[in-house]
């Protein structure tokens, strides 16, 4: 089973092309927490432009359907849909560059 061609609209969706692969789907320099959340109304407006939630849930069909080994990232990003920062953006990226580097 493949899917290849989702997963590369989904990096056509989020931008990330022509990003450089990572060898592992998370690691341990994202220290992720609910203090990390905005606080402020206006970091809270600067996130809502950010489509983590849409990036979140395009992860969790891939994972559901053939990308197990992306479970535990996917869960931990998952926690964090009602208020993410930018860090946990910086995270999704990281995932989706793994998941590029390991298309096939």
């Amino acid at each position: 089973m493949s899917q290849s061609r989702y997963l590369e609209k989904v990096f056509d969706r989020f931008n990330i092309d022509n990003c450089k692969a990572v060898p592992t789907p998370f690691v341990a320099h994202f220290r992720l927490s609910a203090e990390s959340c905005p606080q402020y109304e206006e970091d809270i407006e600067k996130m809502s432009h950010v489509p983590y939630c849409s990036a979140v849930g395009s992860l969790m069909y891939a994972m559901v359907c053939i990308r197990l080994d992306l479970s535990h990232a996917v869960s931990v990003l998952s926690c964090y849909m009602h208020n993410p920062e930018k860090y946990h953006w910086e995270a999704m990226k990281w995932i989706l560059r793994y998941v590029k580097g390991s298309i096939d």
